[in-house]
């Protein structure tokens, strides 16, 4: 009789692995913020560049066990609603609230929440694949046309990806990554540390409030390296 011997499947997670991290700590972040149902298509777009895109561009490098960009890119129409949906679900009144997308309060809540995903996304990131990455303060530009940012020359093997998202009155902004090709072989069985990715959000929450300038001031440093 013999033994049948078992063999241990290599796990691998790649970069899109990682893109599903980012996507699931945009919709939990702004749906948990907004009291509504974001969503984002389950077809992702191959790219060659990333820019930032009318009316409202984002963007936030991080480095550490892998580099990498984020940007998000707001229509005026999905910004004014996130921005409405967050406050009046704190209780805002609707009459004191900004009517226009290019109100510095409402850059300034875009920071704070773009700000809440990155925490959530490098949690997840620590959590499942420890590794650790690092951000940088979210910088927001309100633009009129569009402006290609790149760090492709700090990248390895680049690779780009953008997905669409909805919010729960189907406007439509767009998550653009951009990161080393790379790809985690998980080698052996580990115990992973608990984590409270809430409470990352909470935390980030209160270093970042509502209304801080530091949001809305572009880093003239960074924007040189980044040729804007």
């Amino acid at each position: 009789m013999t033994q049948a011997k078992t063999r241990t499947r290599t796990k691998t997670m790649s970069t899109d692995d990682v893109l599903v991290m980012l996507c699931n700590s945009v919709r939990k972040v702004l749906s948990a913020a907004t009291h509504t149902q974001i969503t984002y298509s389950p077809m992702v777009q191959k790219i060659t560049r990333t820019c930032l895109r009318p009316d409202i561009g984002c963007f936030v490098l991080f480095d550490g066990g892998f580099s990498g960009l984020v940007i998000i890119n707001f229509s005026s129409q999905a910004a004014l609603e996130i921005y409405r949906s967050y406050l009046t679900s704190m209780g805002m009144p609707e009459s004191e609230l900004a009517t226009h997308h290019n109100s510095e309060e409402v850059g300034n809540m875009l920071g704070e929440l773009m700000n809440q995903i990155v925490g959530d996304f490098t949690g997840h990131v620590g959590h499942h694949l420890l590794v650790s990455i690092n951000q940088n303060q979210p910088k927001m530009l309100t633009i009129n046309k569009e402006v290609q940012v790149s760090i492709d020359t700090n990248l390895d093997r680049p690779q780009a990806r953008r997905v669409a998202f909805s919010t729960a009155r189907r406007n439509v902004f767009y998550l653009e990554l951009a990161m080393d090709k790379t790809e985690f072989l998980q080698l052996h069985e580990f115990e992973r540390e608990e984590v409270d990715p809430d409470r990352i959000v909470e935390e980030e929450g209160r270093q970042t409030p509502v209304g801080t300038d530091a949001q809305s001031v572009v880093d003239e440093d960074l924007l040189d390296e980044l040729g804007i």
